[in-house]
């Protein structure tokens, strides 16, 4: 792994600072947190400035709409806008990280030109259908059906902890095909439009206050052929390829995120007099050496997907295990910093220390991490 800049590597970085000092004083003012229509307009708007820029899916591949740019060249973007204070992904998340990925890599021409321009221009958002109430980290035990009806799907079941729902025009959603193949074998990639008759959201309030999650019901929802991404009954495949985007490279910006993070509670605590305390220092001192390396196993996971034809591997449950622990202890340490002002959820660290428990359960939890690193990459006979 080369981890020196060339000339042109450098030339893009500068040219890219440039743009963010005069794209992001244009930004109008964030919205509350509470509004997720207002959000969604905001950070569609700025997926827009980004197309219009030259900068949107900017690793991704040139024939699925992106920039075609190299891994580095992906990270110089990564580290520039976190450090500027760009905006992040916000609402578009699913779309640009998760099913956009997944269609280009999966997807017919057809559906590649239908699905990815409008996520690169800001103009649909996604969500993802995955999980399911008695079907969380045991995906494959998922229930919701899917017939045949002519040219369409009938769709009845419901999903849980669907991100965006409220605000998303599509979902990425998973269904049983076949109730009496093996439970990895009947199951099916299918792209819903949210707006089909039979699709009920209701919001779920997370321990922080926030709706980004939902429950979604669906009875009787016609979903046409042409919306399935690859082939019937092929799915676990499909889905195995989105969950190794959301495992491997969907968080990298948020490992610079954390990097930046660390630095503000270390001068916060340089500030109240709490880095006095030796142990603190050892805590904060622990946590830049783990980010670090989180950042230089990000630099390889990107670089094995590029190698790869775009999508990551098992390394990316590597990844995900580690760096979910350590955001979780960031916030910690965060939170022994502020002192009795950790309990106010007016604090943006405070909201986040809430947010870092799920990360051990998002994208699969920390137990099915272990099982994979065991079995795919260690050789480790399955568990009984």
């Amino acid at each position: 792994m080369d981890l020196t800049y060339t000339p042109e590597e450098e030339e893009f970085r500068v040219r890219l600072r440039g743009w963010l000092a005069e794209a992001l004083p244009a930004l109008p003012p964030k919205p509350s947190p509470a509004d997720w229509p207002a959000r969604r307009a905001y950070d569609l708007g700025w997926q827009r400035r980004l197309y219009d820029a030259g900068y949107a899916g900017l690793h991704w591949p040139v024939d699925a709409g992106g920039q075609g740019a190299t891994p580095t060249q992906h990270l110089i973007y990564l580290e520039e806008t976190e450090k500027a204070g760009a905006p992040y992904v916000g609402a578009n998340f699913v779309g640009l990280l998760h099913a956009g990925p997944t269609i280009a890599a999966e997807g017919s021409a057809g559906q590649r030109a239908r699905w990815l321009p409008p996520v690169l221009r800001g103009e649909e958002v996604w969500c993802q259908g995955f999980s399911e109430p008695d079907a969380g980290s045991d995906l494959a035990a998922l229930r919701t059906r899917a017939r045949r009806d002519g040219d369409h799907y009938v769709v009845s079941g419901s999903k849980i902890w669907t991100s965006h729902a409220e605000v998303a025009d599509w979902c990425e959603l998973l269904v049983r095909t076949d109730p009496d193949a093996p439970r990895h074998r009947g199951i099916t990639w299918l792209a819903m439009p949210m707006d089909a008759p039979g699709v009920t959201v209701r919001p779920l309030r997370t321990l922080a206050g926030s709706t980004e999650f939902a429950e979604v019901f669906l009875d009787e929802v016609r979903v046409p052929l042409t919306h399935r991404v690859g082939a019937e009954n092929d799915g676990w495949r499909v889905t195995m390829v989105t969950l190794s985007f959301e495992r491997g490279t969907a968080f990298v910006g948020e490992v610079v995120a954390c990097r930046r993070v660390l630095a503000e509670v270390a001068r916060e605590a340089r500030k109240n007099g709490r880095y006095d305390d030796p142990g603190l220092r050892r805590r904060l001192g622990r946590l830049n050496a783990r980010f670090r390396a989180l950042w230089r196993l990000t630099q390889w996971n990107v670089g094995e997907a590029q190698r790869t034809g775009g999508v990551p591997g098992v390394g990316a449950s590597v990844f995900k295990l580690s760096y979910s622990r350590a955001r979780q202890e960031l916030y910690d340490t965060a939170a022994e910093v502020l002192g009795p002002e950790a309990l106010d959820l007016g604090r943006e660290w405070t909201r986040d220390r809430l947010s870092a428990l799920s990360y051990t359960i998002a994208a699969g939890t920390s137990q099915i991490q272990r099982n994979i690193v065991a079995e795919r990459i260690l050789g480790l006979p399955r568990g009984r």
